[in-house]
């Protein structure tokens, strides 16, 4: 008998799972941006939510949750009930980078979070305030090496990509820096330009204007190619380095809670995948120099499992840990 009952419970279940699949959207749909507003992540979750608004026919409140390199939105999320109403649009940090830079991450990603899709790549640039004496990598560490001791580098937050990289080639070539981590793009791009940081590793979204005014300078770019909106700006490896652990790309990823239905999932990744390639999306994705994703689900998990190596050995030669 109690064994009859436990099957009709879970029967029952998973009826009231298909059918709230099914009548999935009845409401408003939020999309956590566990970034603040104005930065990159922030316009293209902007974008992103207007398109799924499109395919979802209900509205798509995009909430800024920014703190804790983008680990306070991110566990909001992965609190949030599993019923596809509480969706996040997250880069890399919180999503790649904290479990191994971060004692005490609040979720896991792989228990906690359904990742539904890699949407969309960014690439980092090492970049110099205008009065730094170097055009190129060679007269950058030469410049660096005689202020050895003396300099300070920004990043977009503590453990993330920049972050790691830059400490890792500061390591690497034996030169003795402060990290300064900023909360958001804005106030990072601000400070590099007026020289209170001399360098630093950022995208080109918020530099842009920056770059062309002369005010910022671009050396070289981390990604496996020159970059379309900066084709005379070298790759590291065209700089003369070639560690693979310079090559550092942002992902923005499309997430739900874990133990969301999986019909919502499907259906979350058919229009991420669709929005990833839209016409609005690559024409913003090109406009802040980032490239199309679009992939599945299956598709983060290899990348995840196969990137996670990589940051542990940039963690660990660069000694970039945060408690």
């Amino acid at each position: 008998m109690r064994f009859s009952k436990i099957i009709i419970a879970a029967v029952a279940l998973a009826c009231s799972g298909l059918s709230s699949a099914q009548n999935y959207p009845s409401k408003p749909v939020t999309l956590v941006v566990p970034a603040a507003p104005g930065g990159g992540t922030d316009i293209l979750g902007r974008v992103f939510a207007e398109q799924l608004k499109k395919r979802l026919d209900q509205p798509v409140i995009v909430d800024n949750k920014a703190g804790a390199s983008g680990m306070i939105g991110t566990q909001a999320v992965a609190k949030a009930a599993p019923d596809g109403y509480t969706l996040l649009f997250s880069y890399s940090s919180p999503i790649y980078y904290a479990q191994h830079t971060f004692n005490n991450v609040p979720y896991d990603v792989k228990r906690d979070l359904a990742v539904i899709s890699e949407v969309a790549t960014n690439t980092m640039i090492l970049m110099v305030n205008k009065d730094v004496p170097a055009r190129n990598m060679k007269e950058f560490v030469a410049w660096a090496r005689k202020e050895k001791g003396h300099l300070s580098y920004g990043s977009l937050g503590a453990g993330s990509g920049g972050h790691l990289t830059a400490a890792y080639l500061s390591k690497i070539q034996g030169l003795e820096m402060v990290h300064v981590p900023y909360k958001s793009e804005a106030p990072f791009a601000q400070d590099l330009a007026a020289g209170v940081v001399p360098w630093g590793m950022g995208t080109l979204a918020p530099m842009l204007a920056l770059i062309q005014s002369g005010r910022v300078r671009p050396i070289a770019v981390l990604s496996e190619k020159r970059l379309q909106g900066l084709p005379n700006v070298p790759t590291m490896k065209e700089e003369g380095f070639p560690d693979p652990e310079l090559v550092t790309m942002s992902w923005f990823v499309f997430a739900a809670p874990a133990g969301t239905p999986k019909p919502i999932l499907d259906r979350l990744e058919k229009y991420a995948r669709e929005i990833a390639h839209s016409p609005a999306m690559k024409a913003r994705l090109e406009e802040l120099g980032m490239d199309a994703v679009g992939g599945s689900a299956a598709d983060f998990r290899r990348n995840f499992d196969a990137t996670g190596p990589l940051i542990e050995k940039l963690v660990k030669i660069s000694g970039a840990r945060n408690e």
